[in-house]
């Protein structure tokens, strides 16, 4: 078999494609990397050296600093438990209503449609959705996090699109074999969905890791804070906001507060970097591969 031809022009190209991909992706890795150095490193070195990859004097004082007490232990359990509880909600009302959006027979189906897209027009704004939150008894609640934002209208529309591109012959065949709708939605529909479902709960369970402020304005029990709030407190205070400095050794030093910040963002980030690999698969997968011959 003779290769294939390649021009000149064309090898040049690519050369200086993967030249260019690999400098960019050196200059977004850099950073993190020398978070984790730095997250480990001394007081001194952190003032004396201004870039380094690999710390001279190595020292858990920052996470020791951190994880003085069980408080943070407590926040990654509330952090877990609302992004799970949280992105399961998600998942189920944005694909329930989309599925049945989807359906171009429903009746009313305009009409829902034209007050999701409002929805993403207009809202009522911080003051109202705090007085609807206190007023349905969700104030210091866990449901405070997850129930106001059950759907992304955005999600919703992208998801209730690509319902309506799978082949109308697959529905009719398992309606002729006998399938209910939810046994369509559930057998057939879903399992062709993990791309975009993979995608979404990404997505929704970044959102509900990431999100704080929503605990600062709903939650003012600090046993309930999540992590990120509780990683706040600790940037901003320095002192025993997660961590009782009374309880430590009185031979420990207070670690710098930069390295404090590094620390705080490693513990932040790499609980939600760790779920990525489990849907990468399911990104880069063909959505009708084998639903539909002939």
């Amino acid at each position: 078999m003779s290769k294939r031809y390649r021009s000149v022009s064309g090898t040049i190209f690519d050369a200086a494609n993967y030249v260019f991909l690999g400098v960019v992706g050196i200059v977004s890795v850099l950073p993190f990397l020398y978070v984790i150095a730095g997250s480990f490193a001394s007081d001194a070195e952190l003032t004396q050296r201004s870039f380094f990859l690999i710390p001279q004097s190595f020292t858990l004082s920052a996470y020791e600093f951190i994880f003085s007490t069980n408080t943070i232990i407590n926040s990654i359990w509330v952090s877990l438990y609302v992004t799970v509880v949280g992105t399961l909600f998600n998942l189920f009302f944005t694909v329930t209503m989309a599925y049945a959006l989807s359906k171009r027979g429903l009746m009313g189906r305009n009409f829902v449609l034209n007050m999701v897209i409002f929805s993403m027009l207009f809202g009522g704004g911080l003051i109202p959705t705090y007085l609807v939150v206190r007023e349905l008894g969700m104030l210091d609640t866990y449901w405070a996090l997850i129930i106001p934002g059950a759907i992304s209208a955005f999600n919703l529309i992208i998801v209730k699109n690509f319902f309506q591109e799978l082949p109308p012959e697959l529905e009719e065949a398992a309606k002729i074999d006998g399938c209910t709708e939810l046994g369509l939605l559930w057998k057939i529909v879903l399992p062709l969905s993990m791309p975009v479902l993979a995608t979404f709960t990404l997505f929704y369970a970044v959102g509900h890791w990431n999100n704080f402020f929503s605990a600062l304005l709903y939650i003012n029990d600090p046993s309930k804070w999540p992590l990120q709030v509780m990683l706040r407190q600790i940037v901003l205070l320095s002192q025993a906001a997660a961590g009782d400095m009374s309880s430590m050794d009185p031979a420990f030093v207070k670690p710098p507060e930069q390295s404090i910040k590094m620390a705080v963002i490693l513990v932040g980030t790499i609980p939600i970097l760790l779920v990525y690999p489990f849907l990468q698969k399911h990104f880069a997968k063909g959505v009708l591969i084998g639903s539909v011959k002939g």
